[in-house]
């Protein structure tokens, strides 16, 4: 019971949500940033020091290409909190509650595969092939050094930590799982934890990428009419 004298207690504000783990390509970055800058000088260059009918034609090609570019190299992103798996492909972003994660499949692609049976490709997490296979030798190594006695990277037996060498490493070691084989295991233990959760709960929504679809369909229809009153 309160009185005016001992006023109760103000309640603990709520947590604060966590945020969403944020997975990109920082290859498809890199990329997507030179390839742009280089289209955008050449485009800006034809339209400003070209003549006749080559300003517009730049002027359309830019209009379809960048929006392009940007929805396969910048645009892609996965989105993972507590709630759902967001994911930002080039042309959809498609948005699938844990609760209907059905599987995170790895293979020549990376997938989530929903409780209906459909599958939405991960852009933003590209298998890495060559990556693979360079786990997998690492992981040989290491359990082929373990059997024979030796720290991994060492090089000795029971020597092996003699005067700090054996924490010498040699050109194969390295991570032993791929960088987006980590990415999947990361969403697969997060689907553990919250798929049985109430707020994790809820229909798959598909939504079209309007704002790359609508300027890139403008740009081709443009530089399909430039193209076609030629001459």
């Amino acid at each position: 019971m309160t009185t005016p004298d001992h006023p109760s207690p103000a309640s603990p504000p709520p947590a604060p949500a966590a945020k969403d783990r944020i997975y990109r390509s920082p290859l498809g970055l890199t990329g997507g940033v030179l390839l742009l800058a280089l289209i955008l000088w050449l485009g800006f260059d034809a339209m400003f020091k070209g003549h006749g009918r080559t300003p517009w034609l730049a002027l359309a090609g830019l209009i379809l290409a960048v929006p392009l570019i940007s929805a396969f190299t910048l645009r892609p992103a996965v989105f993972a909190g507590a709630e759902r798996l967001r994911v930002r492909n080039p042309f959809r972003v498609i948005t699938v509650p844990w609760g209907e994660v059905g599987e995170l499949r790895s293979g020549y692609s990376n997938e989530v595969v929903v409780a209906s049976g459909a599958k939405y490709q991960l852009w933003a997490v590209p298998v890495s092939l060559r990556g693979r296979k360079k786990a997998v030798r690492r992981q040989q190594r290491a359990a082929a050094e373990a059997a024979r006695g030796v720290t991994p990277g060492g090089r000795g037996g029971g020597l092996g930590g003699f005067g700090g060498l054996g924490g010498l490493r040699g050109p194969e070691t390295g991570p032993t799982r791929a960088a987006t084989d980590k990415v999947m295991d990361d969403l697969r233990d997060l689907r553990e934890q919250h798929a049985g959760d109430g707020p994790a709960q809820g229909e798959v929504t598909v939504r079209w990428a309007y704002e790359v679809i609508a300027p890139a369909v403008a740009g081709a229809v443009l530089l399909a009419i430039l193209l076609a009153t030629n001459g």
